[in-house]
C-alpha cells in the first residue's frame, strides 16, 4: 500500500512535462541538480535557526533594545480563579454587562474585582513591546542577510535581467553552489518561522500569515524538485526587498523614532507595491505561466505551481489593501495603531484608568465602552509583517 501511494506521488506526468522522467534530472555530464532528498537537511537547519534566534535575541536584541530606552513591562498577575479563568477561556476575554454580574455571583467577587481581574488576566498575555523588538530585530537581520545574499548570488546571472533566459535549457540546469545555499537557507528560515508562530506576536492576520508559510515551503519543495530554482530564487529576492524596509521601520517604531518610522514605512509600502504588485504578476506569474508553454506542454505541475503563485498574489492584495488604509492615516488623520494589530497594546490603555473610571465605562456600554478604550492605540503599536510573510508575507515563496 505505501509503495503503491509513493509510486503514484512520484509519477513523472504529476512532477514533469511530457517525454521528461526523473532519470532526466540524474546527475551527469557534470551538471548537478536538485533532488528531494536534499531537503531532509532543512529539518536540522530549521531547529538551528531557532536555537540561533534564541540567542541572538538574548544577547544582541534584548541589550539593543535596552539601549534604545525599551523595557519589559511588568504585569500584575490576576489571581487564580478557576470560575473566571474557564470563562476567559471559553467564552470572551471581554464579558458583557450581564456576564460581568453572574461571573461576580459564581466568584464570590465584587463587580469591580471581576473587572479588575479580567483586566489583569487580559494583560498577563499580551506581549511587550520588548518582544515585538526582538522577533523584529531577529526577522530583520535575516531579510537583510537574505536579500543582500541573493544579489551576490544573481548579479552575474543572465536571468536576473532577462526572465526569458529562466527556461532556456530547461530542465538540463545544472544547480549552483549559490543556489543550493540560497534555497537551503531560505526554506529553513520559514520552516523556524511556522514552528514559531504559536508563540509569536499574535496578529489578526495570523491565519494569513500561516497560509503564507505554508505555501511558501511548499511552492520552493515542489521548484527545488522540479528544478525550477531559477524562477525560485527570483521570487525569492523580490519578497525579500520590502520585508527588510518593513522591519527597519518596526524597530525604529519600537523605539519612538516616529519620523524615521514614518518615512522608512512609506518607502516600504512603495517597494512593496512595486515588487509585489507590479514586478511579481505582470515579470514573475507572466514568466511562469506563458513563457513555459514555448519550450514544454502545460502539464499538471504547471498549474499548481501557477495558481500557488496566484494565492501569493491574493495575500499580496490584501496586505497592500491595509498597507494603502495606513497611509491613508499617514496623510489624513493620525496613525494609531497597526490595522493588523491583535489588541497588542491594551495594557497601555487600561493602565490609564482608575478602577472607577473602569466600571463606569464598562457600565455605560454593556461591556463595550471597555473594547472601545482597549482597540485605541498610541504609536507604540507595531506595523505588524505586512509579508510572508511575517508574508509579507510573512508569506516569500515560491511563495
Amino acid at each position: 500500500m505505501f509503495d503503491t501511494l509513493y509510486d503514484w506521488f512520484w509519477w513523472d506526468r504529476i512532477w514533469l512535462p511530457v517525454n521528461l522522467t526523473w532519470a532526466d534530472l540524474e546527475d551527469r555530464e557534470g551538471r548537478v541538480y536538485a533532488k528531494a532528498s536534499h531537503l531532509y537537511v532543512t529539518v536540522p537547519y530549521t531547529f538551528a535557526f531557532l536555537l540561533i534566534r534564541y540567542l541572538f535575541e538574548r544577547w544582541i536584541a534584548t541589550p539593543l533594545a535596552v539601549s534604545a530606552g525599551i523595557k519589559k513591562r511588568v504585569h500584575l498577575k490576576a489571581q487564580d480563579n478557576p470560575v473566571l479563568e474557564r470563562y476567559y477561556i471559553t467564552q470572551s476575554r471581554n464579558p458583557a454587562q450581564a456576564d460581568i454580574d453572574g461571573l461576580s455571583k459564581k466568584s464570590s467577587l465584587s463587580v469591580r474585582q471581576v473587572l479588575r481581574w479580567f483586566r489583569r488576566r487580559r494583560s498577563q498575555d499580551l506581549p511587550g513591546t520588548l518582544k515585538k523588538f526582538r522577533e523584529a530585530s531577529w526577522r530583520f537581520v535575516f531579510y537583510l542577510s537574505a536579500f543582500f545574499g541573493g544579489i551576490v548570488a544573481l548579479y552575474d546571472k543572465d536571468w536576473f535581467y532577462d526572465t526569458w533566459e529562466v527556461w532556456t535549457g530547461f530542465p538540463k540546469q545544472s544547480m549552483l553552489e549559490s543556489q543550493y545555499w540560497y534555497y537551503i537557507l531560505e526554506m529553513s528560515f520559514y520552516g523556524s518561522l511556522l514552528l514559531s508562530v504559536a508563540f509569536d506576536v499574535k496578529r489578526k492576520d495570523f491565519k494569513e500569515q500561516i497560509i503564507h508559510h505554508l505555501a511558501t515551503l511548499v511552492l520552493l519543495s515542489f521548484s527545488w524538485c522540479v528544478n525550477y530554482i531559477r524562477i525560485g530564487t527570483l521570487v525569492i529576492i523580490v519578497h525579500d526587498a520590502s520585508d527588510v524596509l518593513l522591519e527597519s521601520a518596526k524597530l525604529f517604531n519600537y523605539a519612538k523614532w516616529e519620523k524615521t518610522c514614518k518615512g522608512l514605512f512609506v518607502l516600504f509600502a512603495f517597494v512593496f507595491m512595486v515588487t509585489r504588485l507590479i514586478i511579481f504578476p505582470f515579470w514573475l506569474i507572466h514568466c511562469t505561466w506563458v513563457y513555459p508553454v514555448h519550450h514544454y506542454p502545460a502539464f499538471f505541475g504547471y498549474y499548481f505551481f501557477n495558481v500557488m503563485l496566484v494565492v501569493l498574489l491574493c495575500l499580496h492584495i490584501f496586505w497592500a489593501y491595509l498597507i494603502v488604509c495606513m497611509i491613508r492615516k499617514f496623510m489624513f488623520g493620525t496613525l494609531t495603531r497597526d490595522e493588523r494589530s491583535d489588541n497588542e497594546e491594551e495594557e497601555e490603555g487600561e493602565s490609564s484608568l482608575t478602577e472607577e473610571e473602569s466600571e463606569d465605562q464598562h457600565k455605560l456600554g454593556n461591556g463595550l465602552a471597555v473594547d472601545e478604550k482597549e482597540n485605541k492605540k498610541n504609536m507604540n503599536g507595531d506595523f505588524g509583517c505586512l509579508s510572508p510573510p511575517e508574508n509579507i508575507s510573512r508569506s516569500k515563496t515560491v511563495y
